[in-house]
Protein backbone atom coordinates (compact mmCIF):
# COMPACT_ATOMS: atom_id res chain seq x y z
CA UNK A 1 0.00 0.00 0.00
CA UNK A 2 1.23 3.54 -0.78
CA UNK A 3 0.49 6.93 0.77
CA UNK A 4 -2.03 8.88 -1.30
CA UNK A 5 -0.30 12.18 -0.53
CA UNK A 6 3.42 11.48 -1.01
CA UNK A 7 3.58 7.99 -2.54
CA UNK A 8 5.71 6.50 0.28
CA UNK A 9 5.44 2.70 0.62
CA UNK A 10 3.46 1.81 3.76
CA UNK A 11 3.29 -1.37 5.81
CA UNK A 12 -0.09 -2.99 6.36
CA UNK A 13 -0.34 -1.91 10.03
CA UNK A 14 0.64 1.73 9.52
CA UNK A 15 -1.90 4.26 10.76
CA UNK A 16 0.11 7.31 9.60
CA UNK A 17 2.59 7.77 6.78
CA UNK A 18 6.16 7.76 8.12
CA UNK A 19 7.25 10.35 5.56
CA UNK A 20 4.49 13.00 5.47
CA UNK A 21 2.33 12.11 8.51
CA UNK A 22 -0.98 11.75 6.63
CA UNK A 23 -3.51 9.37 8.18
CA UNK A 24 -3.83 6.15 6.17
CA UNK A 25 -7.15 5.04 7.66
CA UNK A 26 -10.40 6.83 8.44
CA UNK A 27 -10.41 5.52 12.03
CA UNK A 28 -6.96 6.93 12.80
CA UNK A 29 -6.73 8.88 16.07
CA UNK A 30 -6.23 12.65 15.79
CA UNK A 31 -2.61 13.77 15.72
CA UNK A 32 -1.41 15.87 18.61
CA UNK A 33 -0.60 19.41 17.51
CA UNK A 34 2.65 20.69 18.93
CA UNK A 35 2.33 24.11 20.48
CA UNK A 36 4.79 26.38 18.77
CA UNK A 37 6.46 28.81 21.14
CA UNK A 38 6.60 32.41 20.02
CA UNK A 39 8.81 35.21 21.25
CA UNK A 40 6.28 37.82 22.35
CA UNK A 41 6.01 40.51 25.01
CA UNK A 42 3.44 39.28 27.56
CA UNK A 43 0.64 41.50 28.77
CA UNK A 44 1.05 40.38 32.40
CA UNK A 45 4.23 39.61 34.38
CA UNK A 46 6.14 42.56 32.95
CA UNK A 47 8.06 45.36 34.61
CA UNK A 48 8.80 47.88 31.84
CA UNK A 49 7.87 46.58 28.39
CA UNK A 50 7.83 42.81 28.88
CA UNK A 51 10.99 42.09 26.91
CA UNK A 52 12.75 40.16 29.68
CA UNK A 53 9.53 38.33 30.62
CA UNK A 54 9.06 37.36 26.97
CA UNK A 55 12.60 36.01 26.67
CA UNK A 56 12.20 34.15 29.99
CA UNK A 57 8.96 32.56 28.84
CA UNK A 58 10.49 31.62 25.47
CA UNK A 59 13.59 30.09 27.08
CA UNK A 60 11.56 28.57 29.95
CA UNK A 61 13.66 30.17 32.69
CA UNK A 62 12.95 32.46 35.63
CA UNK A 63 12.22 36.07 34.54
CA UNK A 64 14.36 37.44 37.40
CA UNK A 65 17.39 35.63 35.99
CA UNK A 66 16.84 37.16 32.57
CA UNK A 67 16.37 40.62 34.09
CA UNK A 68 19.60 40.35 36.09
CA UNK A 69 21.58 39.09 33.10
CA UNK A 70 20.16 41.86 30.90
CA UNK A 71 21.05 44.49 33.52
CA UNK A 72 24.62 43.16 33.82
CA UNK A 73 24.93 43.24 30.03
CA UNK A 74 23.60 46.78 29.95
CA UNK A 75 25.91 48.09 32.67
CA UNK A 76 29.10 46.35 31.53
CA UNK A 77 28.93 46.48 27.74
CA UNK A 78 26.37 49.21 27.21
CA UNK A 79 24.79 47.17 24.45
CA UNK A 80 21.97 46.00 26.70
CA UNK A 81 20.15 49.33 26.58
CA UNK A 82 20.14 49.43 22.79
CA UNK A 83 19.25 45.74 22.55
CA UNK A 84 16.33 46.25 24.95
CA UNK A 85 14.93 49.12 22.90
CA UNK A 86 15.33 47.16 19.66
CA UNK A 87 13.65 44.11 21.21
CA UNK A 88 10.84 46.35 22.52
CA UNK A 89 10.19 47.58 18.99
CA UNK A 90 10.64 44.25 17.19
CA UNK A 91 8.90 41.81 19.56
CA UNK A 92 5.13 41.69 19.00
CA UNK A 93 2.80 42.13 21.93
CA UNK A 94 1.02 38.99 23.11
CA UNK A 95 -2.57 38.77 21.90
CA UNK A 96 -4.99 38.93 24.78
CA UNK A 97 -8.73 38.53 25.05
CA UNK A 98 -10.71 41.71 24.49
CA UNK A 99 -12.47 42.97 27.67
CA UNK A 100 -15.92 41.88 26.41
CA UNK A 101 -14.74 38.32 25.74
CA UNK A 102 -13.09 38.18 29.15
CA UNK A 103 -16.28 39.18 30.99
CA UNK A 104 -18.35 36.70 28.95
CA UNK A 105 -15.91 33.89 29.76
CA UNK A 106 -15.80 34.83 33.45
CA UNK A 107 -19.61 34.90 33.70
CA UNK A 108 -19.97 31.45 32.13
CA UNK A 109 -17.29 29.91 34.39
CA UNK A 110 -18.57 31.27 37.69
Amino acid sequence: MYCTQCGFKLDDGDVFCAKCGKATRADAPPRAQSERRRLVRPVEDRKIAGVCAGFARYLDVDPVLVRVLWLVLALTAGVGFIAYIVAWIVMPKEESLPPAAFTERASTEG
